[in-house]
């Protein structure tokens, strides 16, 4: 099934400035791997050469951190959403 990704701007440049693609897969691991077919060089961007996720990413499906779930081999339901987000650190020194 095909799934709605919401892409940040530092991503853009990989996807021709599109903010939304629309990628099939089961998972979001499997959509990930489309993306890269599709996108060469995003793959790089968002996980690890170890398959994990780069701790300065955050990828959500439907508002859930898949991090709490199971992570890249988080099934994918019709209608679901992934939104890539960079992590934003702040606070005072």
């Amino acid at each position: 099934m095909k799934v709605e990704v919401r892409i940040p701007a530092m991503l853009r440049r990989l996807t021709g400035d599109a903010r939304v693609v629309t990628v099939p897969g089961a998972t979001v691991g499997e959509v990930i791997e489309n993306l890269e077919q599709e996108y060469g060089g995003i793959r790089a961007e968002l996980i690890t050469d170890d398959g994990s996720i780069h701790r300065y990413v955050n990828i959500y499906l439907n508002d859930e951190d898949i991090r709490f779930l199971k992570q890249l081999d988080t099934p994918i339901s019709a209608g679901d959403t992934i939104s890539i987000l960079p992590a934003v650190a702040g606070g005072r020194p």
